[in-house]
């Protein structure tokens, strides 16, 4: 009896040490990551509030899908220098810095400043459809010329300064529900503009696959909460009080949309 009650507790140590062991996995594994969030204004979290007072006009907020991420798996180092109105010259020039070669995880999202989405938004909503669809067609010609090297540019760079580092490409979500009834701009409006966002995310989607980097496609996490949709919206409309934070994703829409999508791709 008494070498079985010996078996029976070496078994119980046995037991005790290995699931001990097993929970501390993913606390080393957290605490092995070094994560640096770069991009513009929907990476930055602009629209969401909770902005952090040392960003500045860089609109960094506390509710950004990248902050969520970090309060949620504590990970050794986090640090975002995503900035509102940030184009791809803006992140080599300016944003780069912040990584090295410890550098585990990097998200980026970039690329819309730079086929002028600010100002093709403005020209929809106060020079009606015809300005509309004009300055969205001259995006997408510019953003297929162009894009695809800028792109190359920046991602060229990430690689240079973080060589190990796991890169997620985050694209932009499509701003409207079509086949609605829904007041403001027109359904020919809404229409070519989720045609150029959608071409936009084309773009991010073959440049990162390129690089070997992965891509982080949010648009099906929106729907159903884009500006015309029955459903809570996860975009702010066009708001004349506080234009910068038109056609940016609200609190729910970084944690309900670009959170989920990150946290898969990141691993």
């Amino acid at each position: 009896m008494r070498s079985t009650r010996l078996v029976t507790l070496a078994i119980g140590v046995a037991t005790a040490t290995v699931a001990a062991l097993a929970m501390a996995v993913p606390a080393q594994a957290a605490t092995a990551v070094h994560y640096v969030a770069l991009g513009d204004s929907y990476a930055s979290g602009l629209g969401s509030g909770s902005y952090i007072s040392s960003s500045g006009s860089c609109d960094r907020s506390t509710k950004a899908y990248s902050a969520l991420w970090a309060a949620a798996h504590a990970p050794a180092s986090y640090t975002s220098v995503a900035c509102s109105g940030a184009t791809t010259a803006t992140v080599i020039n300016s944003q780069l810095s912040a990584l090295s070669s410890s550098t585990t995880l990097v998200s980026v999202t970039v690329g819309g400043n730079d086929v002028g989405f600010s100002n093709i938004m403005k020209t929809c909503a106060l020079q009606g459809t015809d300005a509309c669809v004009s300055a969205v067609q001259s995006a997408e010609n510019s953003a297929q010329s162009t894009l695809p090297g800028l792109l190359n540019n920046v991602y060229n760079g990430i690689r240079s300064h973080a060589p190990s580092a796991r890169v997620v490409v985050l694209d932009y979500p499509v701003f409207y529900q079509l086949g609605t009834t829904c007041i403001g701009l027109s359904a020919t409006s809404h229409s070519k503009i989720d045609e150029g966002i959608n071409l936009l995310d084309g773009i991010l989607s073959t440049a990162a696959s390129q690089h070997g980097f992965t891509f982080g496609d949010v648009r099906s996490k929106f729907v159903g909460h884009q500006l015309c949709a029955s459903g809570t919206n996860w975009l702010h409309s066009l708001n004349i009080l506080d234009i910068s934070e038109s056609y940016h994703p609200t609190a729910d829409g970084q944690s309900g949309g670009f959170l989920p999508v990150f946290t898969s791709a990141a691993g």
